[in-house]
């Protein structure tokens, strides 16, 4: 822990636009900054209890587990949000966003926040709030955006602005309807475009107990993660076939139908993973550590469940395509058992084995020894082989369906 840079999030929002919990997409939290380091283990969600702790500040990574710790032995008693921030404010510099939609809203510690309120009437209240603790008590419709700039940012001073734009803005979406986690794409958006503080990080739904995961954290520590501004997939509207970046900017159409593909920039991406609809699929990729093989994949059991529903005989097929033709590079072929379907909660998770040898494509299925095929690998003559060897196959294949007539 102490390898990692003491750095974390400088931006951390909380949106709960339906304080009874039965919007399933009522409440939601994200974090992202400019410096590096924004890794998943910046906030904690619980699934049962429906709450997500944020953390931030300017010590290390083992100085935030310490008001963590607090934080959610505090929770674990059934505290509101805003007595489960409070012990932020004894470690130097330490920062705790922590909410949910039975015990609102609560920041402690070291902060540059806003709150907002909204009233069933449509009356709308931002307040400033700075260091110590501030909170939106439970049955409100409300939220807390903190935000300041990293050093380094070239938009450097931008906070102070943005932040209360921002606010501003949510406390509008909230007043007119919009739902949580539309909102904090929202938020995502604006933020990263205004100020700077643009990587993720990541985002939860606190009823539906979803996130991003590794979507848009970094592949290693101390680096930044995805820019949340730009482009993250390319997909088709018509059949939902997709493909992430970089990989996507080989394709201008898609190849299943000749459709021109729709771009999605990553705060999108954000909002359909966390929103639920009666389309949304949570894709868990395990098995590889493949840069783009998590996204991709996404798209392609997306597509699939479209298509054939939660069905683990179609997604397998679908993604051992998406090997055969290039999209997925670096793992094995599927088999029905490595795909863990779970329609009731429209979960899929995808059990990926890396391929021995630094190899991107599994081996060809052609009935030779592959021993063979690597000696004749070192000769250029191998291609001609190779179709001579199935110019051969093809013509047994023609023999063995004429007996059979």
């Amino acid at each position: 822990m102490a390898s990692l840079a003491a750095v974390s999030a400088t931006m951390n929002v909380i949106v709960i636009t339906d304080p009874t919990g039965q919007d399933v997409n009522g409440a939601a939290g994200g974090s992202m900054s400019f410096a590096q380091n924004m890794f998943q283990s910046t906030f904690l969600l619980s699934k049962d209890n429906k709450y997500v702790v944020l953390s931030g500040g300017e010590g290390g990574a083992d100085a935030r587990l310490y008001p963590i710790v607090d934080a959610i032995t505090l929770l674990d008693t059934g505290v509101t949000a805003a007595r489960a921030a409070g012990p932020a404010s004894s470690y130097s510099g330490m920062r705790l966003l922590v909410g949910g939609p039975e015990i609102g809203i609560g920041i402690g510690g070291s902060f540059d926040a806003y709150l907002i309120t909204v009233e069933d009437n449509g009356d709308i209240k931002v307040t400033p709030a700075s260091g110590g603790l501030a909170s939106i008590p439970p049955g409100k419709k409300g939220a807390i955006i903190h935000l300041r700039n990293s050093h380094g940012n070239p938009l450097y001073g931008s906070a102070t602005r943005v932040r209360k734009e921002t606010a501003l803005n949510i406390g509008r979406m909230i007043r007119d309807g919009y739902s949580a986690t539309t909102i904090v794409s929202e938020v995502f958006k604006e933020v990263a475009e205004d100020s700077g503080e643009k990587y993720g990080g990541g985002a939860v739904n606190l009823i539906a107990g979803i996130s991003t995961g590794d979507m848009f954290t970094p592949q290693e520590v101390n680096t930044t993660g995805y820019p949340m501004d730009e482009a993250y997939s390319k997909v088709c509207p018509v059949d939902g076939w997709g493909i992430g970046f970089p990989a996507a900017e080989n394709y201008e159409t898609c190849p299943n139908d000749g459709n021109s593909l729709e771009t999605i920039y990553a705060y999108d991406a954000l909002k359909n993973k966390i929103t639920v609809s009666k389309d949304a699929v949570s894709v868990s990729v395990y098995g590889t550590d493949k840069v783009g093989i998590p996204e991709t994949t996404s798209e392609i059991v997306t597509a699939s469940v479209k298509k054939y529903g939660y069905d683990a005989n179609g997604i397998t097929e679908s993604i051992n395509k998406g090997i055969n033709n290039g999209l997925l590079s670096g793992v094995d072929y599927v088999e029905p058992k490595d795909v863990n379907v779970r329609a009731d909660s429209k979960a899929v998770g995808v059990y990926f084995a890396p391929l021995p040898e630094g190899r991107s494509s599994p081996s060809w299925n052609l009935p030779i020894s592959p021993v063979i095929l690597n000696i004749l690998g070192s000769i250029q003559s191998v291609i001609g082989i190779i179709l001579l060897l199935l110019v051969i196959f093809r013509s047994r294949l023609l023999k063995s369906f004429q007996k059979k007539q």
